[in-house]
């Protein structure tokens, strides 16, 4: 594979994915410009990262709400992080807007539960994917804490 295919390859994945760009043009590397084996390696590296953090204490996050337009059902998540810094970022409050979502439309039981569901936008991910990919993003423990659904 030539290098302005790895370099074509690692933007494509790097626009889908929140890895960075270094981790992605190994893993590109490593499968031998595979897409589907490049992008399995970084999944396994996000739950590898997830793992040595997963002892860490989260003490900030986020709480994210949502009403649907009905104004019958209502929805509360919390997702935690290590730092501020990580709370503040456009791409964790997306995540808990998303999970705000998936909790609406599916009604989860339970935190548990949730984090073992498709992910509503893009079926072929679980939610704890998600998460993991954004944790492996910012090197930081991201944990889902709890989770509310009000419905009249």
């Amino acid at each position: 594979m030539d290098q302005k295919s790895i370099i074509d390859l690692v933007k494509k994945i790097r626009g889908e994915t929140s890895y960075s760009i270094g981790e992605i043009k190994i893993a590109v590397e490593k499968a031998k410009g595979d897409e589907k084996k490049a992008k399995e390696f970084l999944k396994e590296l996000g739950f590898k990262q997830l793992e040595k953090r997963a002892d860490k204490e989260v003490y900030q996050g986020r709480v994210a709400t949502y009403t649907h337009s009905t104004g019958k059902i209502g929805v509360m998540v919390e997702l935690l992080c290590e730092t501020d810094f990580v709370a503040k970022n456009e791409e964790f409050m997306a995540l808990t807007r998303d999970l705000c979502l998936q909790v609406t439309a599916m009604d989860p039981e339970n935190s548990e539960e949730l984090l073992k569901m498709e992910f509503i936008k893009d079926p072929s991910q679980k939610v704890s994917d998600l998460i993991a990919a954004l944790a492996g993003k910012y090197g930081e423990n991201i944990k889902l804490g709890r989770i509310a659904r009000f419905e009249i």
